[in-house]
């Protein structure tokens, strides 16, 4: 149990210091960019969906 919580300690501290880095030095998306990715957005949410509701038939 020790092990666990150390392992999710060092977790959260990794995220509280690598978030914040991303978010300040990450190139900004141009509205170009966005609107590509937003694209696949949907169609994506859809298929995987029918993934698991094809995984949860199958079990």
């Amino acid at each position: 149990m020790a092990n666990l919580l150390t392992i999710l300690a060092v977790l959260f501290v990794a995220l509280l210091v690598i978030v914040p880095m991303v978010e300040r030095f990450a190139p900004r998306p141009t509205p170009e960019q966005t609107q590509r990715m937003s694209r696949w957005i949907l169609p994506l949410v859809g298929l995987s969906l029918v993934i698991a509701l094809i995984k949860q038939l199958m079990e």
